[in-house]
């Protein structure tokens, strides 16, 4: 014979508590998720009411989260080296002076350069001292670091907030570059806040893969140590006292000087254009000059000569650009023809 279900049975006047309480001698020991729902009746103790913290603890916790923060935090700078952090690194093989150690900590030490799109910031890469002296003496040198030599100074571009920002002429760089995702696509071609956020990313990564490139194919440009969302961390350009490099427009040369500086500047030009790309906003601006040495900067923008369909007009401003600079601190317009050059380019590029 079946039982009958005492809970559902409208036969039987008896809750089903007070039948597995019968039948279960140690019922209210149970867990409460093991008993069945019941009335709470007047004598039974309420539910216990959460009471606030007073101000003493509140201070109490505020301090114990501060240390421990500050025990985890670096023990000089401003943050731990982002070596590791996600995000691309430069390529293999890493410079010998660049400092890959996990205990390093970056220290920031002012701005470089500010920009429309972008300011740069001048950073040191140091491991701190290990032997409890303040890296003030001779050993330790004045950088706080171990006196091993064990530092390197770095360049941070960071591209502005949206709130900021103000990429001009984007529209002819961007060209070809999409997105996978089609609303990421949208809010670029919208210029949403979300849009030209990941605007700011894509410049960043475009800079960083253009130097990635363009250091492994032998030009003379900055060795990108890392990007990280719309920062890129490269190789500073300059003196180990932290002076940067002077840029060209700031030199007045003189023409044993100048007649290195248009050499070096066509062997780039024309490594560049063997690559297939125009840097795409040249100028006096964007190149340094370090111990004799030229320097392309300012990347974001390299443009593909051949794919871009506005990449031989890029190109051809560029030219016309710096040739104009270079014949105005007297070299030989024959020497520093425009037109030639960057026929030239095009023809080492595949694109004339």
């Amino acid at each position: 014979m079946r039982k009958r279900n005492l809970k559902y049975d409208r036969n039987i006047d008896v809750s089903a508590y007070d039948v597995a309480k019968d039948l279960n001698p140690g019922f209210d020991d149970a867990p409460a998720s093991a008993r069945m729902r019941r009335r709470r009746s007047d004598t039974d103790p309420g539910p216990r009411s959460r009471g606030r913290m007073t101000e003493e603890a509140r201070a109490r916790l505020a301090a114990e989260r501060e240390a421990a923060a500050t025990d985890d935090g670096p023990p000089t700078g401003y943050r731990w080296t982002t070596w590791d952090d996600p995000g691309g690194q430069g390529p293999e093989p890493y410079p010998s002076w660049l400092v890959t150690d996990l205990a390093a900590v970056d220290t920031e030490f002012g701005v470089l350069k500010t920009g429309k799109e972008a300011d740069v910031f001048l950073i040191e890469r140091g491991v701190p001292a290990t032997d409890g002296t303040n890296g003030t003496d001779d050993t330790n040198g004045t950088d706080g670091t171990d006196g091993t030599g064990n530092r390197c100074l770095l360049a941070s571009k960071r591209y502005r907030s949206a709130d900021h920002r103000l990429f001009h002429r984007d529209a002819g760089y961007l060209e070809g570059r999409r997105s996978r995702r089609t609303r990421d696509q949208r809010a670029v071609e919208n210029r949403t806040n979300f849009g030209r956020n990941l605007i700011a990313q894509q410049w960043a990564v475009a800079e960083f893969d253009a130097l990635s490139q363009l250091w492994t194919a032998g030009l003379p440009v900055p060795y990108p140590v890392q990007h990280l969302g719309t920062e890129l961390l490269m190789e500073f350009v300059g003196s180990a006292d932290g002076q940067a490099a002077p840029r060209l427009a700031q030199l007045r040369p003189e023409p044993d000087q100048l007649a290195d500086l248009w050499r070096q500047l066509h062997d780039a030009l024309v490594l560049l254009g063997r690559n297939g790309y125009a840097h795409g906003d040249l100028s006096a601006y964007n190149l340094l000059v370090n111990d004799g040495e030229l320097i392309l900067i300012d990347l974001p923008q390299l443009v593909d000569v051949v794919t871009n369909p506005q990449g031989q007009d890029f190109l051809r401003r560029d030219v016309k650009r710096i040739c104009e600079w270079f014949v105005a601190r007297g070299t030989d317009p024959d020497v520093a023809d425009a037109d030639r050059l960057a026929e030239e380019v095009l023809e080492e590029a595949g694109a004339s």
